[in-house]
C-alpha cells in the first residue's frame, strides 16, 4: 500500500491550474475525438494485437500484483497487451497526465482520483463509459454488484467515466500491547480517543510515547471530522458548510490534541505514520486501511497491533479513498474497448478480491465481499475487518469543478491553525473565503 491520504493531497495543487485552457484537447489518434456510442461499439473488433498503456502510481508489492493481474488478463485476452507505465507516485502521475493532455499525448488509460476526474471531464478529456457499462456484449451484467459509493464516485451528471480500482478507507490502528499496559480499551468515541491518547502519552517500557498520530494530510481530510461532529463540509451543489458549529468542534478537536494537550503528533519528517508507529513512538494512529503491508514491515513483529473503526462524535463517518481507472478520449476505438475490458477485469469478483488480499485495499463488488474466499481471508486477517465494517458510513467527495484546488487551499489555511499561527475561528473564516473563491472561479 502507499499511504493514500498524503499522496492524494500532495498531487492536488497543480491539477486545476494545469488544466486551464485544455478544453477539447484529447489527442490526435481519432479524427473527431468523440466517445464511442452503443452503435459504434458493436462495430469494434479486437481481432489483431492491441497494446494499451496504463499509467499508474503503484510501487513495491502493489506494482508487482498489478503486473501479475495484467499478465493474467493477457492470458485470457491474447490480443490485448497492457503496458504498465509506473509514474512513481500520485504527484508525478498527476503532473505527467496534465502535461500529456496539453501535448495531446495522453495514455489510453490511467489511475485517477474523482476530483481529478472532475477537471478532466470539464476539459472533455475522458471517455464516457456509460455505453460500455450498458452494452449487452461487453457491459457489466449485474448492475447492482459494484459497491454503490464506488459507482457513485465514478458517475458525473448521470454518466459513468471510470471503474473503481484501489479503494480503501481510514481506520484506527493501535498498539495492543501499549493499550493493555495502561489498562485502556479501544476507543469508540472522540471523548474516549482523547482520554486514551492522554493515558498513552507517557513512558512505556522505558520509551517516551505519544498517544495518537495523524498523517500530515489530516487538514485536507477535515470533512471526515466535520461529518462526525454532525455537520456538512461542502455540498454536492457547491455550498461551503464547514464554517459552522460542527466545523469549529472538529477543528478544535484536532487542535486540542496536537497543539494544546500535545497528546497527538503528525507524521512530520517520517512522511507516513506507519514508520513512527512501527518504532513504538505512538500508541495509535488514524490512517489508510490499505497500509497493512507497510505497517507489518515497520512493526517487524515487535508488538501486537490491530485496527478498529474510527471513533465517532455525533455520527460515524469515514471517507472512501483511492483511485479509479479512466480511459482517455484520444485513444483509438480498439484501444478504448481493450482498456474497458481491462478495467472491467480489475473490478471482477476474483480479481478485486485477489487485489485486496495481496495489497490491503478492499474489494469493490458486493459479491466479492460476500464470497467464501474473502470471508475466509478476513478470519485469518482480522485487521482488515474494520475497513469493511465502515462501508455503511463511507462517503465520497462532491463532484465539483475547483474542488481539487479547494482541498489544497483550505488545507493550507488549516495547517496554520494546527501550528498555532491562526485561531480556530480565524482559520475557519479564512478557509471559507478561499473555498468559495475556488468554486466561484469555475
Amino acid at each position: 500500500m502507499e499511504n493514500l491520504k498524503l499522496k492524494r493531497l500532495i498531487g492536488l495543487s497543480m491539477a486545476a491550474v494545469l488544466l486551464i485552457g485544455m478544453t477539447g484537447c484529447g489527442g490526435s489518434k481519432t479524427s473527431d475525438n468523440s466517445s464511442l456510442s452503443t452503435s459504434s461499439l458493436a462495430q469494434v473488433k479486437i481481432d489483431k494485437p492491441v497494446t494499451i498503456e496504463f499509467w499508474h502510481a503503484m510501487t513495491g508489492p502493489t506494482e508487482k500484483e498489478l503486473q501479475k493481474l495484467a499478465d493474467d488478463f493477457h492470458k485470457k485476452n491474447p490480443n490485448i497487451t497492457v503496458k504498465l507505465v509506473g509514474q512513481g507516485d500520485y504527484t508525478t502521475l498527476s503532473q505527467k497526465l496534465m502535461a500529456a493532455a496539453k501535448a495531446r499525448t495522453s495514455p489510453v488509460m490511467a489511475q485517477a482520483y474523482s476530483n481529478w476526474m472532475s477537471d478532466y471531464i470539464s476539459s472533455d478529456l475522458l471517455e464516457n463509459l456509460t455505453p460500455y457499462y450498458n452494452d449487452e456484449k461487453i457491459g457489466i451484467k449485474n448492475k447492482n454488484d459494484i459497491v454503490k459509493s464506488f459507482l457513485d464516485d465514478n458517475t458525473f451528471n448521470g454518466k459513468l467515466y471510470g471503474v473503481p480500482f484501489n479503494k480503501s478507507t481510514e481506520v484506527l490502528i493501535y498498539n495492543k500491547d501499549y493499550l493493555d499496559k495502561v489498562g485502556a480499551k479501544v476507543p469508540q468515541t472522540w471523548d474516549e480517543l482523547k482520554e486514551v491518547a492522554k493515558e498513552t502519552t507517557t513512558t512505556i517500557n522505558g520509551k517516551k510515547v505519544i498517544g495518537l498520530g495523524f498523517e500530515n494530510s489530516v487538514t485536507g481530510d477535515l470533512a471526515t471530522y466535520v461529518k462526525q461532529a454532525g455537520g456538512e463540509y461542502v455540498t454536492d451543489k457547491g455550498q461551503v458548510k464547514f464554517n459552522s458549529k460542527a466545523g469549529k468542534k472538529a477543528l478544535q478537536f484536532l487542535t486540542d490534541m496536537l497543539v494544546t494537550d500535545k497528546t497527538a503528533r503528525l507524521a512530520g519528517e517520517d512522511n507516513f505514520m506507519s514508520t513512527p508507529f512501527g518504532r513504538g513512538d505512538v500508541a495509535m494512529y488514524i490512517g489508510s486501511s490499505a497500509g497493512v503491508s507497510y505497517i507489518n514491515d515497520a512493526v517487524k513483529g515487535k508488538f501486537n497491533w490491530s485496527t478498529a473503526v474510527l471513533p465517532k462524535d455525533e455520527d460515524a463517518a469515514s471517507s472512501f479513498q483511492g483511485t479509479n481507472v479512466v480511459i482517455f478520449k484520444n485513444a483509438t476505438a480498439e484501444e478504448k474497448v481493450a482498456a474497458w475490458e481491462f478495467g472491467k477485469f480489475l473490478a471482477s469478483d476474483q480479481e478485486t478480491a485477489e487485489w485486496a488480499e495481496k495489497t490491503g485495499y478492499v474489494p469493490v463488488t458486493q459479491s466479492a465481499l460476500k464470497s467464501e474466499e474473502w470471508e475466509s481471508y478476513i478470519k485469518k486477517n482480522p485487521d482488515q475487518q474494520a475497513a469493511v465494517d465502515q462501508f455503511d458510513n463511507g462517503f465520497i467527495d462532491p463532484h465539483l469543478n475547483g474542488y481539487t484546488k479547494l482541498r489544497t487551499d483550505v488545507s493550507t489555511v488549516f495547517n496554520d491553525v494546527l501550528i498555532g499561527k491562526k485561531s480556530v475561528s480565524d482559520g475557519l473564516n479564512d478557509a471559507e473565503k478561499a473555498a468559495k473563491q475556488d468554486l466561484e472561479q469555475q
